[in-house]
């Protein structure tokens, strides 16, 4: 009889620590998550192409995140029988709901991710502390403005989504439909349809997934 697996999974949560400087005085932190698994961390983030805005970093690494971020916790929230195989096809499945172009602070970050993932992985929710700053931003419309590139596009995103470019021939579709999706609106990360482009080896950790 097969063995079961049984991995824990835990919400890596960073304080984006200068900008809560601020913002702590309504009451709200601001907060980037992702779900470790399998000595791997999965988040997402925005970009403006219509592929997977996934990707994966060294579990609670801030500095693959970038400088505006700071590790604040871990939180154990189950586990799971999954194995890492049936993992990598969940996160390559739900890149094609998550896909950089599709970010959204209010409806679609990396928080919501962080909670869709962990639901299917063991049935939970992420805290709503967590997430607080979605709710509130939407009786604050500038806010989103106000925010830094680097917590809408993590470092390792940006890398990652320039290996995609340049490594897979799709510069000039990708950057169409960027541009296209630019026009469409004037926020800069509203959601947009596009096809994804084709898939491409995986070159390294920060990778985006499809």
């Amino acid at each position: 009889m097969p063995v079961m697996a049984n991995e824990p999974i835990i919400l890596n949560v960073y304080d984006m620590y200068w900008i809560n400087e601020f913002t702590s005085t309504l009451g709200i932190g601001v907060f980037h998550s992702g779900i470790e698994i399998y000595g791997r961390e999965f988040a997402y983030g925005g970009h403006p192409y219509p592929f997977s805005g996934i990707f994966e970093i060294t579990p609670g690494d801030a500095t693959e995140l970038g400088e505006t971020f700071k590790f604040k916790e871990a939180i154990v929230l189950g586990s799971t029988d999954f194995t890492e195989e049936d993992v990598e096809r969940i996160v390559e499945e739900m890149g094609k709901e998550y896909k950089g172009n599709a970010y959204h602070l209010m409806h679609k970050n990396c928080n919501h991710f962080s909670s869709a993932l962990s639901e299917i992985l063991c049935g939970r929710e992420i805290p709503r502390w967590v997430n607080r700053l979605a709710y509130f931003s939407s009786c604050v419309p500038f806010l989103q403005s106000c925010l830094p590139k680097e917590w809408l596009t993590p470092a390792a995103l940006q890398s990652s989504v320039s290996q995609e470019l340049h490594g897979g021939g799709d510069l000039e579709e990708a950057e169409d439909a960027a541009a296209t999706a630019s026009l469409a609106s004037m926020t800069p990360c509203s959601p947009s349809s596009s096809s994804s482009p084709s898939s491409l080896p995986r070159q390294s950790r920060h990778q985006p997934r499809r």
